[in-house]
């Protein structure tokens, strides 16, 4: 008859459990590339990208409620080795990804209250952050054309985490440096147009799948240039 009791009790508290209808919704909260905040549960995008984890929980007041945040690289080999990488135990958990590859980000929430608890079912989150590629043109033509007038970075770059940038004359004197790889040189020194003629870059950067960048080569800067197929930043190779 107890064991009766019991289970009766048991099918009750399960019953008042899910009567309630307590849910989490797990959502990816970032910033894309050009500046627009994005909401996902599958996100594809380049290193550095902060993400932000909510679990977006409905229906839990009276309750207990406990979040596990499972970070896990789904390569075969990985730095941090393969499977788990860590967990997080906050409701909301923010994260930069600095490493290319591709994780996914379950959480596990666990309910209770006085009659009993459960797990829910597990949401899973991917993530997949492009390995690194960064070139740089030959030339470029500052003319105020509104086409190819700054010297950056070729515009298909992706997932470079740090970046520094030179511009020297042929006497090796620095005339420009940025540390973004969307910034760029506008083909002047101390507010003024430099000469048209050869000029020389120095980049040092690094990729989110630890590939170093050192980059010298010469830059064209021609002034009298005008050609509308081109676009900004691509130069000739």
């Amino acid at each position: 008859m107890r064991q009766i009791i019991f289970l009766f009790t048991m099918m009750l508290s399960g019953w008042a459990m899910s009567a309630y209808a307590q849910d989490v919704t797990a959502k990816a909260y970032y910033t894309d590339k050009e500046g627009n905040a994005q909401e996902s549960t599958s996100i594809d995008e380049q290193a550095p990208l902060t993400v932000t984890f909510r679990a977006n929980p409905t229906n839990m007041a009276g309750y207990n409620v406990s979040y596990e945040w499972h970070f896990q690289s789904t390569k075969a080999t990985d730095l941090h080795g393969a499977g788990e990488l860590f967990v997080r135990y906050e409701e909301d958990t923010q994260y930069t990804f600095n490493e290319s590859g591709n994780y996914n980000i379950v959480l596990r929430t666990y309910v209770s209250n006085s009659t009993g608890g459960d797990w829910l079912d597990p949401q899973t989150i991917t993530i997949s952050i492009a390995e690194s590629k960064l070139e740089f043109p030959n030339a470029f033509s500052p003319n105020g054309d509104g086409i190819n007038d700054v010297y950056r970075a070729k515009k298909d770059y992706k997932s470079i985490v740090s970046f520094r940038a030179i511009i020297l004359n042929r006497w090796g004197q620095k005339l420009y440096e940025w540390d973004d790889p969307e910034g760029g040189w506008d083909g002047t020194y101390k507010g003024n147009d430099v000469k048209q003629g050869v000029y020389f870059v120095y980049v040092v950067a690094k990729g989110a799948d630890g590939k170093d960048y050192k980059i010298r080569k010469d830059v064209n800067l021609l002034r009298g240039y005008n050609d509308e197929k081109n676009t900004e930043g691509s130069g000739t190779e």
